[in-house]
């Protein structure tokens, strides 16, 4: 005869009174994965109608499958959780500053709430006093975007039945304005970057619009003399000594691109490989760049005289020298490449053109970052649409 099975299926309970005099109700909300052994929780009030209730509304949640068990560990807790295990998909430097934002200011403001207690008007209080504390809405809006992701986790791993952070009101953001050299500033620079150490990689980035870690992490592989084409497929990336200190990493949006530069910028780059061979030869046994041909066919273009990587510190404080001798001393390495897609438009390339050559992710983005900026372009404008006019009237 088989043995009757008297283990409790999942969503029943039992009621009992305590030898306190309160009522405790018990159910069953499934088993352990490890063990097999049911997983049972409790629910408690003074009268037994109360647990009654409260044991039929959680029986009722689990047959239709919106049980939910809040979790008792802090915010604290789950940061760490999150920032050590579901960081995978995720860039060094990101992770670093997802580290570094956690541990300066969420969870020195919010750690100490549990999990599944944290409220919306909590969160929105810490988001107004990071701005009272002079917080930039830029950085209140980063932050945000940091806790939303790491709340999101938890809204999917089923600690939070959904994420407080997405009903919060965020400051409103005015964009910076951009700040490209005129069109006498770079033929000042062009003079007074000739001869200079740092000549052929400050004009590359004018006139290609690369980030400047895509310039000091450009190999000879990437050059293509014949086709005239630069490819543009990682950047070198300064970390920590204890993380390897200068890497090869991705490109911010991961996509390589081939730029089609003018003839101008590749008579650069022929100068520099004719100037690093001679670099090479003064170093002798100092150098520690490329030995042979096939090394120097994936090493570094631009390196110091004996061949090591350039500093990024070191080109923006050379850059700075430069830019206070053409008065533009509050000017940036960055504005080069700013210059670049403003020269690129007001010289006629479509947005679409100037987007693929800054890597940017869509043309929208090139468009709101530089379809404003040029009062020549809206006078060319006004220059075309008074000549189609005119044409008209001689129709």
């Amino acid at each position: 005869m088989a043995r009757k099975n008297t283990r409790a299926a999942q969503g029943s309970g039992t009621i009992r009174q305590r030898k306190d005099g309160r009522w405790e109700a018990r159910y069953t909300v499934g088993r352990d994965p490890g063990t097999g052994k049911q997983v049972q929780r409790s629910v408690y009030g003074d009268t037994q109608k109360e647990v009654r209730k409260a044991l039929s509304e959680a029986v009722a949640a689990l047959d239709t499958g919106n049980y939910f068990e809040p979790s008792k560990m802090t915010l604290s807790r789950w940061v760490e959780i999150w920032l050590q295990d579901y960081m995978g998909d995720k860039k060094y430097l990101t992770v670093k500053h997802y580290k570094a934002q956690c541990k300066t200011h969420i969870v020195p403001s919010l750690g100490a709430v549990k999990l599944s207690e944290l409220t919306t008007p909590q969160i929105q209080s810490f988001y107004n006093g990071l701005q009272r504390g002079g917080m930039a809405a830029k950085s209140v809006r980063n932050i945000h975007g940091i806790l939303t992701k790491c709340l999101s986790t938890a809204v999917q791993v089923g600690y939070l039945r959904d994420n407080p952070a997405a009903r919060v009101t965020l400051p409103k953001v005015v964009k910076k304005e951009i700040h490209p050299l005129t069109d006498e500033q770079v033929k000042a620079f062009l003079n007074v970057a000739t001869g200079d150490e740092y000549e052929i990689i400050l004009k590359m980035i004018l006139f290609t619009g690369l980030r400047e870690a895509e310039a000091t992490g450009l190999t000879w592989d990437c050059v293509d003399f014949q086709a005239g084409t630069i490819k543009v497929c990682k950047q070198l990336q300064k970390r920590p000594k204890q993380d390897g200190g200068f890497t090869f990493a991705p490109l911010k949006n991961n996509k390589t691109r081939i730029l089609k530069p003018a003839p101008f910028v590749l008579s650069l780059l022929e100068r520099r490989k004719r100037e690093q061979a001679v670099q090479k030869l003064r170093a002798g046994q100092l150098w520690t760049g490329w030995n042979n041909t096939e090394e120097w066919k994936t090493a570094l273009i631009f390196t110091t005289a004996t061949g090591g990587n350039l500093s990024p510190q070191t080109v923006y404080n050379h850059y700075k020298k430069l830019a206070g001798q053409i008065g533009a001393p509050d000017s940036r390495v960055h504005d080069l490449r700013h210059t670049f897609a403003v020269l690129s438009l007001q010289n006629g390339d479509d947005v679409k053109t100037v987007q693929g050559n800054l890597g940017h992710a869509t043309a929208a983005f090139t468009l709101d970052v530089y379809g404003h900026v040029s009062e020549r372009m809206k006078e060319d404008s006004a220059a075309r649409m008074e000549a189609y006019i005119e044409r008209l009237g001689n129709l």
